[in-house]
């Protein structure tokens, strides 16, 4: 019996996971206008919409990395899809902040599995000279999905949002069907893995090497959220666009993050030899720079043009860095520990993610101005650059 190719057979399954999980997020971004007038929200309550759904994976990704090591990983993006599912349902249904609030963290507890199980996935599948190609072609699917959630910012002005998060319930639940395919592969060996559910993620934070990498991690993160939570709403009040064109902004962003997240992955494994380091400092600095030129974005067609293109190299470089990190925290350890490595690498970035949008609107409602947000954004950027380059030693298979 010809045993399957992963290329063609799993990768894209993958691929339609990230794009199922991030639609939804990504939606309820690019509705933020909409979204904030009929539910009746401030700038920070709108920050503690990401915080909810950051902070619901924060908490459940450690558990959530422990759990695909035991039951493998096609029963947890089962498990994955099912909750995210609840999730969008219980958006639809909301009526004032404390229901989204809760809908939002249902939708971050379900989206916590993923990347755990995509990423095992990966280091399970493919050979490590392949291994970041692979990972940036999964990771695809988060600009994937936010593509189809920007256009969903256009969509509002013509279709209820609640009847447009009904239609993410139904894509969901159309991948998690084709999911189940996943669940009859054998499961890999994980011998020597402790009894305790949490045991293995104790070992894994005894590597001071991977605690530097986690952190450095959460501050990147809290740069890519805070670019991704307001570049809607900064594009509509500081640039004055109107909605469909802030939109565009978003989905040009994403866009561009589908097309980079495979070619850095490719960049990684062969100009690069598979070292991942050197690269991921070049996108964290150059992000820096970026970050710290959208004060400059004005209210006149010009500032428009900027914001644009600020839109454009921010989505090449805070918004793809995803495949290469998580390629290096599946390799930072042992094979057996991969899913509860990439499980607290992504306890700190969805920190990050978490703090980073709601002390972004606290700053522009305290200054009054967009530009203090981001030049704020730019420093926390810079300074995990800065942890990566002298923290981290990177680690190299043999």
């Amino acid at each position: 019996m010809t045993a399957e190719n992963p290329w063609t057979s799993r990768l894209g399954q993958l691929v339609l996971t990230h794009v199922a999980g991030t639609v939804s997020i990504v939606s309820v971004l690019a509705m933020s206008p909409v979204l904030i007038r009929d539910l009746d929200l401030s700038a920070a309550q709108f920050g503690f919409f990401v915080t909810a759904y950051y902070g619901a994976q924060a908490v459940c990704s450690l558990p959530a990395g422990g759990l695909v090591d035991r039951i493998g990983v096609g029963k947890a993006l089962v498990v994955c899809h099912a909750i995210m599912i609840i999730g969008a349902l219980a958006l639809s249904q909301a009526s004032n902040f404390p229901t989204a609030l809760l809908a939002l963290a249902l939708m971050g507890v379900g989206y916590s599995i993923s990347n755990p199980a995509t990423a095992r996935g990966v280091f399970e599948w493919f050979p490590p000279r392949r291994r970041a190609t692979a990972m940036g072609i999964k990771q695809v699917g988060v600009p994937l999905g936010g593509i189809l959630g920007a256009s969903n910012g256009a969509l509002v002005t013509v279709v209820a949002w609640a009847d447009i998060m009904w239609g993410i319930a139904g894509l969901i639940l159309l991948n998690g069907l084709f999911c189940l395919k996943l669940v009859r592969l054998p499961q890999a060996t994980v011998e020597g893995l402790p009894r305790h559910p949490l045991a293995n993620i104790r070992e894994v934070m005894k590597d001071w090497n991977i605690n530097r990498f986690v952190i450095l991690n959460g501050l990147y993160n809290f740069g890519q959220t805070n670019f991704f939570a307001f570049l809607t709403l900064f594009m509509r009040e500081a640039a004055l666009a109107s909605q469909p064109v802030a939109s565009l902004c978003i989905g040009i962003a994403q866009a561009a993050s589908a097309v980079a997240r495979i070619g850095w992955g490719v960049v990684s494994d062969t100009l690069f030899k598979g070292r991942r380091k050197g690269l991921i400092v070049g996108l964290g600095a150059s992000a820096t720079v970026c970050l710290g030129a959208m004060a400059f974005v004005g209210p006149s067609r010009p500032g428009v043009y900027l914001g644009f293109g600020l839109a454009l190299l921010l989505g090449l470089t805070i918004a793809s860095f995803a495949p290469l990190v998580q390629t290096l925290s599946v390799e930072a350890t042992e094979p057996r520990l991969a899913g509860s490595s990439m499980g607290y690498n992504m306890f700190a970035t969805h920190i990050g993610g978490m703090i980073g949008p709601p002390l972004f609107g606290a700053v522009v409602d305290y200054t009054g101005a967009y530009a203090s947000g981001w030049i704020m954004t730019a420093a926390v950027v810079a300074v995990g650059t800065v942890l990566l380059v002298f923290g981290f030693k990177e680690r190299r298979e043999s």
